[in-house]
């Protein structure tokens, strides 16, 4: 079979990263050794294109995804599994996948406690101010009054906390020491635990001092945190996203932050990614935006290696995924977070 995948250029000296056109997450040897063809590519566009026609599987990471539109599975018509390198598969449009029977599958769990300890950082770099501080002390400033004017403890406020999954909840389990209110909404996971109650969307909204997303991307989800919604967030609330960049609108974020309505805003993911020069939250004010790594610590990259080679494994045999790593089998779409709801 021939599979192609799609990784980040190798840099020399990063040794430690194996996430990337060199290594591979080792799958050269590995599918070397049963037979089958392996391609790497670096260009998700072009060089993808080349290789729709006889591909047999696609591989890709969140971080740096093969986009498989529906044109491009139009084009595919080989293509009988799409692996998504680590969590979350929005990149596939999974509709036209189930149509044409391409598996959909991801390495569920992989990247969920880094992922979870990137969004608690996130939140402690808004609310202490950071990005100032630390402009400051690289160009030479020296302005305590600017930077404690905005710089807040995280004790005794009120944390929100968007998509109770699994790092939703890992979130709040890592939150609930600091001595803090912890809310969440999810149209699934409707029920209060020991770290977090259960609040409609517009309480969460509107009674937060710092919302924290982590929903898949989804028909329900796209754009959602647009200028309506964003405007009825508290005057100087916090915006944490490390789950996809297109459920927060581009340009309204950009207004409501230039108009201070909201304070701040952290994250690592864009759209497009990889993001363009240009894109406008590279230069927004009082951003910590990063590129998108929170997943991919080199423990989440080890597990990621071990589950796409699972998923493999259990295709080349014709065994059953797991179920919680389906999210399109048989022609449907199996799993519930990315039903339209």
């Amino acid at each position: 079979m021939k599979i192609v995948a799609l990784f980040p250029e190798y840099v020399e000296g990063e040794e430690n990263q194996i996430l990337n056109t060199k290594k591979a997450i080792g799958l050269n040897s590995f599918l070397e050794e049963k037979g089958h063809e392996l391609v790497i590519l670096t260009d998700g566009e072009t060089d993808l294109d080349k290789h729709l026609a006889d591909m047999d599987i696609v591989i890709s990471a969140p971080f740096y995804p093969a986009y498989m539109t529906r044109e491009r599975l139009e084009k595919a018509p080989n293509l009988k599994l799409a692996i998504t390198a680590g969590v979350g598969s929005d990149h596939v449009d999974l509709k036209a996948a189930s149509e044409r029977n391409v598996g959909v599958v991801e390495v569920t769990g992989s990247n969920t406690v880094s992922v979870a300890e990137h969004a608690v950082m996130d939140l402690l770099i808004l609310l202490r101010n950071y990005e100032e501080g630390h402009r400051q002390s690289v160009e030479g400033e020296w302005n305590l009054s600017k930077v404690g004017n905005h710089a807040h403890e995280l004790q005794n406020k009120t944390i929100g906390i968007f998509g109770f999954g699994r790092i939703g909840q890992l979130v709040a389990e890592r939150l609930a020491p600091f001595n803090i209110k912890i809310q969440h909404y999810d149209p699934i996971n409707q029920k209060d635990n020991e770290n977090s109650k259960f609040v409609n969307f517009d309480e969460l909204v509107s009674t937060s001092d710092a919302i924290t997303i982590h929903a898949p991307l989804t028909p329900d989800t796209d754009n959602l945190f647009d200028y309506d919604v964003l405007s009825r967030m508290k005057v100087g609330s916090y915006l944490v996203n490390t789950a996809r960049g297109k459920i927060v609108n581009t340009n309204d974020l950009v207004e409501l932050l230039n108009a201070k309505h909201i304070q701040g805003y952290a994250g690592d993911v864009w759209y497009p990614q990889p993001a363009p020069a240009d894109h406008p939250w590279r230069t927004m004010p009082r951003n910590a935006m990063t590129v998108h790594y929170s997943g991919m610590t080199l423990e989440a990259q080890q597990r990621i290696e071990e589950g796409t080679k699972d998923i493999l494994n259990r295709f080349f045999n014709n065994e059953p995924f797991q179920d919680k790593d389906v999210i399109v089998d048989g022609g449907q779409i199996t799993s519930a977070s990315y039903k339209s709801k």
